[in-house]
């Protein structure tokens, strides 16, 4: 187990932003994982876990306590079962599921971050979620001091929320479980419909699993969704806020501010989000209350790729990002009456 400290945690983060930590661990078992958590726990010392470092925005100040790398490794599969160490990479397992002719996670290629992550952000794009594949989940329980393994049905998935986002200071994930499917060389079912277009069928066909991960990846890199270090497009958090989801009594009113802001004609992005409430774009949002591509003109600003993430052009601070972010919650809760959330974890700040 490799011990720093004053270490700096920004290239640690696909922002490349924060200052320092007291104390800096990394984590290559899982046993010096639950080590170093027990060490932490027992000592009072504030914890931060560190997976890929793609969901977190860290105040200027750094972090005053024990950050934790968990750079485990582990890729088994066994039949269309799969497990994974939190540390390992997201996107290259699931490349190694398709050389493998599985599907079922094929549609997140691309998305930065470690395995660890997926379940507690519950990740998703291009019409999947880890949660439609994850069986099981094998977490450090900080409560019991016990190793425990929580059922899908245990995890309290919905949209980019789990159990674990719920209550961030229980769990630590170790490692998470998977059934993916055997068709013959073909993806799941396509769900979304940019995929689907971009591939030339309809919503709901299949196609060879690598055409849907090198289209995904394709789709993502023209929105700089695809981490490069020599693109700024790509020094952030990927989407920076979640979709947000209204009553149908709000989204009434929602569609009633469109129309007076926009024009009768105008109908605002609408999508199912189960009985008596509906999701919409909080990248349209964000765009026709004027953040459209490359806003601003300091060294934190929107992408000009998508205007759903927030980027660092180089020579950002976190305050930089944070007032970024505030000026454009502030913007669309003053055209259209909804407040946007944001999707990265703050560490010594917030928005």
């Amino acid at each position: 187990m490799q011990e720093l400290h004053d270490a700096p945690l920004a290239p640690l983060t696909t922002f490349r932003l924060g200052g320092p930590a007291t104390r800096l661990v990394t984590a290559t078992t899982d046993d010096e994982v639950m080590a170093a958590v027990r060490e932490a726990d027992e000592a009072g010392t504030p914890l931060l876990l560190i997976g890929g470092g793609s969901n977190l925005v860290i105040g200027d100040k750094g972090f005053e306590g024990t950050a934790l790398v968990i750079a485990t490794k582990g890729f088994s599969l066994d039949g269309t079962s799969l497990e994974l160490a939190a540390g390992e990479t997201w996107t290259d397992a699931v490349a190694r599921t398709v050389e493998a002719g599985l599907a079922g996670i094929e549609c997140l290629a691309g998305i930065p971050g470690s395995a660890g992550a997926t379940p507690i952000q519950n990740v998703g794009a291009y019409g999947q979620e880890v949660s439609s594949t994850i069986t099981e989940v094998v977490a450090y329980d900080r409560r019991t001091g016990e190793t425990v393994t929580l059922a899908n049905e245990d995890c309290a998935f919905s949209y980019r929320h789990s159990r674990f986002k719920s209550d961030p200071e229980r769990y630590v994930v170790l490692r998470v479980r998977f059934a993916l499917e055997d068709a013959e060389g073909l993806s799941a079912p396509l769900r979304y419909a940019e995929t689907a277009r971009a591939l030339g069928v309809e919503p709901g066909d299949r196609v060879p699993l690598t055409r849907a991960r090198e289209t995904v990846l394709k789709l993502r890199a023209g929105k700089g969704m695809v981490l490069d270090p020599e693109d700024h497009d790509t020094w952030s958090a990927g989407s920076f806020f979640t979709n947000p989801i209204l009553t149908d009594t709000d989204f009434a009113q929602f569609r009633a501010r469109v129309r007076e802001r926009l024009g009768d004609g105008v109908e605002p992005p609408a999508y199912p989000a189960g009985e008596g409430h509906t999701k919409t774009s909080a990248a349209w949002l964000i765009d026709k209350s004027g953040f459209t591509k490359g806003y601003g003109d300091g060294p934190a600003r929107i992408s000009t790729k998508h205007t759903l993430a927030l980027t660092n052009r180089g020579s950002a601070t976190t305050e930089d990002l944070l007032a970024l972010a505030r000026e454009v919650v502030a913007g669309v809760h003053e055209a259209f009456g909804i407040t946007l959330v944001n999707e990265p974890v703050t560490v010594g700040v917030s928005l």
